[in-house]
């Protein structure tokens, strides 16, 4: 049930999400849905207390895959740029974050993710550290902010500048913020990696 109300939200905004349009992608009927929750909003809680328990062990993929806590701290970038695949889906996202917000008890909720999400965070940034990642010094706790911080406003200004892919805008904003805590092992692998072809001699 809740996955065919995550379809549908990707499909409409919070003023068109009903009960009926969440009862039809999942194939049952309007009146199953206020038989078992009894309003929408009553759905939407439980969707965030489902949310709230789910597995540890189970991650969003580009984090899950990532190869090492630097990575992982990279891939979160994907994670926002899934959120505003398109203006209009960026503009949709806002819109649920808006009403959400605006509703005490689902804010609630939403805190208690943005909460987990910033220290995850900084679990990555004191792992990234432990591994020479990152610079010895590093306050995790600060840089968890910051990452918050960067992430949100840089979907923020996508949706307004909407320059370039927002997956490449917010991947480039996180890499600014991350760059003066690089250490030199991490600056030169970047740099590495980074750098021009090197022309075939017999070219």
């Amino acid at each position: 049930m809740f996955a065919a109300m995550g379809r549908v939200m990707r499909r409409v905004g919070p003023a068109e999400l009903t009960l009926g349009a969440i009862a039809a992608e999942a194939g049952v009927t309007a009146g199953a849905l206020v038989q078992r929750f009894g309003s929408k909003r009553a759905l939407i809680l439980a969707h965030w207390r489902q949310a709230a328990v789910a597995p540890a062990g189970t991650p969003p993929d580009p984090v899950a895959r990532a190869a090492s806590p630097l990575q992982a701290l990279r891939a979160t970038a994907a994670l926002y740029a899934r959120l505003a695949a398109s203006p209009r889906a960026a503009l949709r996202n806002l819109a649920y974050m808006q009403s959400d917000c605006a509703d005490a008890t689902l804010r609630r909720h939403v805190l208690r993710h943005a909460r987990a999400a910033r220290a995850r965070y900084a679990q990555l940034v004191t792992e990234a550290v432990a591994q020479g990642e990152l610079r010895a010094g590093t306050d995790p706790q600060a840089l968890a902010r910051m990452i918050e911080v960067t992430l949100g406003g840089s979907f923020l200004a996508w949706t307004l500048h909407r320059d370039g892919a927002a997956a490449t805008r917010l991947r480039e904003d996180l890499d600014a913020t991350l760059r003066p805590y690089l250490s030199g092992k991490s600056r030169r692998q970047r740099d590495k990696s980074h750098a021009p072809p090197v022309p075939d001699a017999g070219a």
